[in-house]
């Protein structure tokens, strides 16, 4: 076997992504600390065409070296917008017929695998704080949480990974249904 060029790969340029349908998903990142966390997630977005990320609180932004360096360009290619707080983030989101899912650790919550997934809904999903999680609040203004299912010894997965585990599960699905 030979690896593929990147002409076999069939790749778009970023004037090109931006006229290439998306998946009706938007991420929302709540008070996430690490840049290179940040910037795996829009390398993982612009993969499975998510329509938009949201930036909230702490996390950084474009332009930034640290982003750029796991982003590898896709902080140019996926759209984005800052908020000074998730929950700000996810009511505007809200008011644009997203629902609301963060993913998340909590009593009742969904697995992933079990979530049910329309095509004709848009889907929001909020992904918090590498220690601390998705705030409080937002979890309460959530429609539902989504947990990850996990069997080893650690309770949680670094944010990037859950990030990418989610928008693949989002993405297949969705692309399953068409």
């Amino acid at each position: 076997m030979q690896k593929k060029s990147m002409l076999d790969l069939h790749r778009v340029d970023v004037e090109q992504y931006k006229t290439v349908e998306k998946i009706p998903v938007a991420v929302v990142l709540d008070d996430v600390r690490s840049e290179m966390n940040v910037g795996s997630v829009f390398r993982t977005a612009d993969a499975f065409v998510i329509k938009q990320i949201a930036l909230c609180g702490i996390t950084g932004k474009p332009p930034s070296h640290e982003i750029h360096k796991t982003a590898l360009g896709a902080e140019d290619s996926v759209a984005w917008s800052y908020h000074k707080t998730a929950l700000e983030a996810v009511e505007q989101l809200r008011e644009q017929g997203y629902k609301i899912c963060s993913i998340e650790q909590v009593h009742g919550s969904i697995s992933l695998e079990q979530f049910p997934i329309e095509r004709d809904k848009k889907y929001a999903l909020v992904f918090g704080n590498e220690v601390k999680g998705v705030n409080q609040a937002v979890v309460d203004a959530s429609d539902c949480c989504i947990e990850i299912p996990q069997f080893g010894t650690k309770h949680s997965l670094n944010i990037a990974c859950s990030a990418a585990i989610t928008m693949w599960h989002f993405f297949n699905t969705l692309n399953e249904k068409k």
